[in-house]
């Protein structure tokens, strides 16, 4: 089978497609033919070698991906045999293995797919969509709610956006120049107000817009002055959320912004390990019941690389995928 292999820590250009050995399943384990590998900013701290504490640091060679769909192919000794041809999705953790054409996955990690569900946009529900349901059970959104989202046409601020447009609240969707607008304006729904950052009076034309209503939410995962600025446009009482900061700097807040306002600052960036299972779930039945369709930027296996710099340079649109082609 052909693999994206790793063999140093270093640049995208470290990952290299080679052939490998089919791997078998073991105890607990099914053996999955990948029709779909989610590409997250975590993969490429963990390419550099500089992953997040929670993940032991990766040994060399290895090949990498968490996030994995496609059909079962085998079943380890123990597994059920009704799993054998099933469509499903996992998120396999530290195992990791998915840029491949076929990948290890946990019998206990597995979500079966109705056949409503792309491949790709389950592997953007069980890696980027329980992540934005975490941020709606800290955001706290209703139908009275003005949301702002920060960086809208990427994977987690698209997913965001839709959800929160699906509980009736008008949305804000802020995106970073004109290659980015169709990420945004492709969802096409009532109450739902694009606007560009890259534009010097963005914050102008986004109060004008709202016709003198305040937001009430900021949704952030992009920090920095965007973020600031979003901060400082909320009504006296609203909640800001950060879930990262892909300018490479947090947003600014101060004392005052937060007793002078009563604003409510607060972040989510990881969820215990007892709740991923459930959060996946739901992420999954808003993706079946129509809630949202994942924005998916899909590239070959052989173009990892290139997947790997879309993330790091802020280029991408949408959920990053690799989508291998079996022979």
């Amino acid at each position: 089978m052909k693999a994206v292999v790793q063999r140093e820590f270093g640049p995208a250009e470290v990952l290299a497609v080679e052939e490998a050995a089919r791997p078998a399943p073991g105890l607990g384990q099914v053996l999955v033919k990948v029709a779909a590998a989610g590409v997250h900013a975590v993969d490429t701290a963990i390419r550099q070698g500089d992953g997040p504490p929670t993940l032991p640091r990766a040994k060399l060679p290895m090949t990498p991906g968490r996030e994995i769909a496609g059909t079962v192919a085998a079943v380890g000794p123990d597994v059920a045999d009704s799993w054998t041809g099933q469509r499903v999705v996992a998120h396999v953790g530290a195992l990791s293995g998915g840029y491949a054409e076929y990948a290890l996955a946990p019998a206990a990690s597995l979500h079966a797919l109705p056949e409503e569900v792309s491949f790709p946009a389950a592997v953007a529900a069980v890696g980027t969509g329980r992540t934005a349901q975490l941020v709606l059970d800290a955001a706290r959104i209703t139908e009275a709610d003005i949301v702002v989202v920060t960086g809208a046409s990427g994977g987690l601020g698209n997913h965001l956006m839709q959800l929160a447009h699906a509980l009736g609240a008008r949305v804000v969707a802020l995106y970073g120049g004109e290659a980015k607008r169709e990420a945004v304006t492709a969802f096409r729904r009532e109450g739902l107000l694009p606007v560009d950052t890259a534009d010097p009076d963005w914050a102008e034309r986004m109060k004008a817009a709202l016709e003198g209503a305040a937001p009430t939410v900021v949704l952030d995962g992009v920090g920095g002055d965007v973020a600031r600025t979003a901060l400082e446009s909320l009504a006296r009482g609203g909640r800001h959320v950060i879930v990262g900061w892909a300018s490479g700097a947090p947003v600014r807040v101060a004392t005052q912004d937060i007793v002078g306002r009563a604003l409510t600052v607060g972040s989510v960036l990881g969820a215990p390990p007892e709740d991923l299972r459930e959060l996946e779930s739901r992420a999954l039945a808003a993706v079946a019941r129509g809630e949202v369709a994942p924005l998916v930027d899909e590239y070959a296996l052989a173009d990892a690389p290139a997947a790997h710099t879309a993330i790091e340079t802020r280029a991408s649109r949408g959920k990053v995928v690799l989508v291998p082609a079996h022979r």
